[in-house]
């Protein structure tokens, strides 16, 4: 579950008809693009114009045809994005604005991944989860709207006055309230004799997030930005710098000592990280508990696939290019130096840099199949783990199933606190037509249901069983929710489609379906976390399994620093080698010591 509750996407699979939904054209709208290079080009390009995409509706039999595969100054771009999730597609964004050329290849139909959405039966069902963090407009964490801005795209939100209702052991229930001084407030009164505690933990959060929310936010790994951002801000970058390798739940048992109210905190890190505070980096943790109320959650009006959906046409509006129904099979190394990618239809793109929007997993395990794993890479395998996928159900119910003041995001974990990070233990609950009823015909909401779940639950199932499991399993889940929050639900369900780590797994082409890494250990904050580059030559990585992880709000701050690092390599920014090769050796060396 991530910053924003994001990363579990949860669709259907070969024998459901949720992502049939994204096959099926009549109920997928995504308009009539002309995908080139229209935009201006800067007299260091020469005039140099790539062929020409034109693409009259997603329903074409072949989506972007290049027949020019020769490396020659026409088809070399400055970028190939793998992947058009929102850390890819801010990239791609943040690269075309500096008048990079750029090409965006999407496995599927629409742009978004996990952020993507579906239509049927008259409900718009967002992929991932409904929590929007990075909408705000202000401060420098509203990456979402910086995006957008950046390419000419604004979208209207929905604020979101409560971030979380939580329902817990003993009867403890929690609301995270838009008004920081009225969550402290319900959560004080909740544990009165642990006022001083409260305050002193989520006080160092707002400290760790004020210094980065003062912060220009550009690439670590790009020492004339770094060292400048240290001589303008010295207080702030030397707070972050220490705060780095610390967890959240060691901060907070510096200060609190009730083990209900730490365990709260546990639940508050396991919806940013999928790992209890011990486990969840302080840095991450400050960012989201503090900007749910800084710049607060606020919903894209038309659903979260709205999102990728804009950014992929300010892509366009550009002069750059995005394909879909280009399947990446492998990445293309000369020299030692990546160099351009196959498509599955055996089509090849070439680039000064290949960007992949794909989890470290599968970018060297898949994309680089028969390579020799890097170093810097078997490290991080020794520290983290994948994630656990995620059973999902999306539902449609009648609306009188509701009591009228319902809130839109929930999260249960009925009778012990062990069962926080156990399979199926607890359940995340959205229902994003509480702040937009235009998502579901009249009289209907919508819930998005999902809970932790292994792939290896449901591997070497016969077709009929797996399908008979999905069914049973959602029914105990929906059983739950029943007894818990909202009784008569299972009668109210008019659209039901339940999702499993295989399905994440092959419509989304993620290892075992995982959304992100997970730390083995307790790990030394985000010391041990990868950048954007690697140890291939031309080679960069983006999304949640690099620096910062997971969620809406650290895939779009990784998006923006991978753009930065890209840019300065390819000449569109400065740049000073032997700084680079002093500061690149220095952050490999601190990765060690995680």
């Amino acid at each position: 579950m991530n910053l924003c509750f994001q990363n579990p996407v949860k669709c259907g699979d070969r024998s459901s008809s949720l992502f049939s939904a994204l096959l099926i054209t009549s109920n997928y709208k995504l308009g009539t693009w002309s995908l080139g290079f229209n935009g201006r080009v800067s007299e260091n390009r020469k005039n140099i114009k790539p062929p020409v995409l034109t693409v009259k509706s997603v329903s074409s039999s072949v989506v972007g045809t290049v027949e020019g595969t020769k490396r020659d100054e026409t088809s070399v771009y400055d970028a190939i994005v793998i992947g058009s999730g929102i850390g890819g597609l801010v990239a791609a964004t943040q690269l075309a604005v500096k008048e990079a050329r750029v090409l965006v290849l999407e496995k599927y139909l629409i742009p978004g991944g996990s952020s993507g959405y579906y239509e049927r039966d008259g409900y718009t069902f967002d992929v991932g989860s409904s929590v929007m963090f990075g909408f705000s407009d202000k401060g420098n964490l509203n990456l979402i709207t910086q995006a957008l801005k950046a390419v000419g795209r604004k979208m209207e939100v929905i604020p979101d006055p409560t971030t979380v209702h939580f329902h817990l052991p003993n009867n403890l229930s929690v609301r995270i309230h838009r008004e920081y001084d009225d969550f402290i407030a319900e959560l004080t009164s909740k544990f009165p004799h642990e006022k001083e505690g409260i305050l002193a933990f989520y006080g160092v959060c707002w400290k760790i997030f004020n210094s980065l929310n003062s912060l220009e936010l550009k690439s670590l790994e790009e020492p004339i930005y770094l060292f400048g951002q240290f001589f303008q801000k010295p207080l702030e970058c030397l707070t972050l710098a220490y705060y780095l390798p610390q967890n959240a739940g060691a901060i907070a048992r510096k200060y609190i000592k009730d083990p209900q109210l730490l365990s709260f905190i546990d639940a508050e890190c396991f919806i940013v990280s999928t790992v209890n505070a011990l486990q969840t980096p302080m840095i991450n943790a400050s960012m989201v508990l503090c900007d749910r109320h800084y710049g607060g959650i606020n919903y894209p009006v038309g659903g979260v696939g709205g999102i990728a959906k804009s950014l992929a046409e300010g892509l366009v509006d550009q002069g750059s290019e995005i394909q879909y129904k280009a399947n990446v099979k492998s990445i293309i190394l000369d020299d030692g130096k990546a160099v351009g990618v196959r498509l599955a239809d055996g089509r090849e793109f070439f680039a000064k840099t290949i960007i992949s929007n794909a989890t470290r997993w599968d970018t060297f395990g898949k994309l680089l199949k028969g390579e020799k794993l890097p170093k810097e890479e078997e490290n991080f395998q020794k520290l983290y783990v994948k994630a656990p996928s995620f059973l999902s159900i999306h539902m449609g119910v009648k609306a009188e199933v509701l009591p009228p003041d319902t809130d839109c995001h929930h999260f249960v974990l009925e009778d012990d606190w062990k069962n926080l990070e156990e399979p199926y233990g607890s359940i995340f609950l959205s229902i994003p037509t509480i702040l937009d009823p235009s998502l579901a015909p009249n009289g209907r909401h919508i819930l998005h249901i999902f809970t932790t779940s292994s792939i290896e639950d449901w591997e070497g199932l016969p077709p009929k069983e797996y399908e008979a499991k999905k069914e049973d399993v959602a029914a105990r889940i929906i059983q739950r929710l029943e007894k818990k929050l909202f009784p008569g639900l299972s009668s109210s369900i008019t659209f039901k489609e339940v999702g499993t780590p295989r399905t994440h797994r092959r419509f989304l082409a993620r290892d075992k379906g995982t959304y992100g890494p997970m730390p083995r250990g307790t790990p030394k904050g985000l010391l041990g976390m990868p950048f954007n580059t690697t140890a291939i030559d031309g080679l960069y990585c983006v999304g949640d399994s690099c620096f910062p992880g997971q969620g809406v709000i650290a895939v779009a701050f990784s998006g923006v620093m991978c753009a930065h690092r890209v840019a300065a390599d390819i000449g569109l920014e400065k740049k000073s080698r032997v700084l680079d090769v002093g500061l690149l050796g220095l952050l490999g060396w601190l990765r060690t010591l995680a």
